[in-house]
């Protein structure tokens, strides 16, 4: 997510950084190379022009320049200016006053919007809400059947009336047998087009006069840059949006819709899509994105994925293996197996705090997965005795591990030497010399300028 943008603006924001005091030019030349990326990034232009211009003249009446953290300054304006570009505050669903909430989602053919119905379905089903969805695409082929594999996915009824009634006829009735079950939520899913037309926007126009409706909410695909900010200027002027999902954020390394679309159209994001896979789904916190986009990770975001993909009573266990010195490798594959759950490594990694400064001296293979899939087939290939006890793994064992496997022996070296090292670390933690060591550690502030 924003790979390109994240690395120019770390490097130009950097240089800053090292300089300590500053001059009028050292500003100026800084906020032309990050005018260039963000135009690069397919940043409206007039949101570039309006982001410079406004870190420029706080930097100047800050009077900041003689400050030996100058650099510093200027990089927490920059990101300050980032977070107001983004939205400066995250806007959740707002629910109406009678149940069930009506969420109608609107869209072009290809953005993702019958897939993030399913995941929002999800999302509010985990949160504690119950949810009926409503199949109202009557002509893109096989999208009630795929509304139906993903209801049947997250637990979720989907009502449908086939192809042949119109869409307004089955939201009403959808919308009646959804009150009837006393849900909190009716997500309707509707028809898209490749292309804007008004036959398109008359027919959300009659769903809209038929029920009373909470949410309205756009999907774009990020990817499409600029595209999207003029799709969604579009729908807003004729059905009026209350809320935007960008999806496919996980592929899109430039980060232009993202960037433009709520400065641009006044629209916030509410949800961003960063994956194939149903819990696939972020709320956005502009501030949140700021800091990823910056360079500075996203530690909350980091600590929510975690509490969701780890087990509370697994990890308890885990914690009395480590403090009795007992843990093994049958443990450090449960434990690949949670980071898994997080999501693709290189998105888990990169809301590390200064990831960024030392990404590609990875290997590209540690991030995108492949390490931990050869991982897990090498232990697996191990008996039981073999995981508690990998000190006894010679060299014939390690033949027959690497050829079960499909591996080679140096790479159940790589396993076991890699293994050693996180039990050594573990142990060191789970001392009270350790623990007070990463509590110092933990207060203080990790990023890449100190801030």
């Amino acid at each position: 997510m924003f790979e390109n943008l994240t690395e120019k603006l770390t490097s130009t924001l950097g240089s800053l950084n090292r300089k300590g005091r500053l001059s009028e030019k050292d500003v100026d030349d800084a906020l032309r190379e990050v005018r260039l990326a963000l135009l690069e990034a397919d940043v409206h232009f007039k949101v570039a022009r309006s982001f410079v211009k406004s870190v420029k003249e706080k930097a100047m009446e800050s009077n900041l320049l003689d400050s030996i953290t100058a650099g510093q300054q200027v990089v927490k304006i920059a990101n300050d200016e980032l977070i107001a570009t983004l939205g400066g505050q995250n806007v959740e669903l707002l629910p109406g006053a009678q149940k069930p909430s009506v969420l109608l989602m609107v869209g072009l053919n290809g953005s993702g919007k019958t897939t993030t119905a399913g995941k929002l379905s999800a999302f509010l089903k985990n949160s504690g809400q119950s949810v009926s969805m409503v199949a109202a695409d009557v002509y893109r082929p096989a999208a009630i059947e795929q509304l139906k594999v993903l209801g049947d996915r997250v637990g979720v009824d989907v009502f449908d009336k086939g192809t042949d009634i119109k869409p307004e006829q089955i939201v009403r009735e959808g919308l009646l047998r959804s009150r009837e079950k006393q849900n909190s939520w009716t997500i309707i899913d509707t028809a898209g087009r490749f292309q804007l037309d008004e036959a398109l926007m008359q027919e959300l126009i009659d769903i809209k006069r038929t029920v009373t409706v909470d949410e309205v909410l756009l999907v774009v695909d990020a990817m499409t840059g600029q595209e999207a900010v003029n799709v969604a200027q579009e729908f807003h002027e004729k059905i009026g949006l209350t809320g935007l999902v960008l999806t496919k954020m996980d592929g899109d390394a430039r980060g232009g819709a993202a960037l433009s679309i709520t400065s641009v159209t006044g629209i916030p994001v509410k949800f961003i899509g960063v994956g194939e896979r149903i819990e696939d789904l972020e709320r956005f916190y502009p501030d949140r994105l700021a800091s990823r986009i910056i360079g500075m990770g996203d530690v909350l975001t980091l600590v929510e994925k975690a509490q969701a993909s780890f087990d509370e009573s697994q990890a308890k266990i885990l914690e009395d293996k480590i403090k009795r010195a007992t843990f093994d490798l049958s443990d450090f594959l449960d434990q690949m197996q949670a980071v898994k759950k997080m999501g693709p490594l290189s998105q888990v990694m990169e809301m590390i705090p200064g990831f960024s400064n030392f990404k590609n001296k990875l290997d590209s293979s540690s991030l995108d997965g492949s390490q931990l899939n050869k991982s897990e087939a090498i232990i697996r290939s191990m008996t039981v005795l073999e995981r508690e006890r990998p000190e006894i793994i010679g060299g014939s064992r390690r033949r027959r591990i690497a050829l079960g496997s499909g591996t080679s022996p140096q790479d159940v070296n790589q396993l076991l030497n890699q293994f050693k090292q996180v039990r050594k670390m573990m142990k060191e933690m789970a001392s009270p010399k350790g623990q007070r060591k990463m509590m110092r550690a933990m207060s203080q502030k990790g990023n890449p300028f100190g801030l």
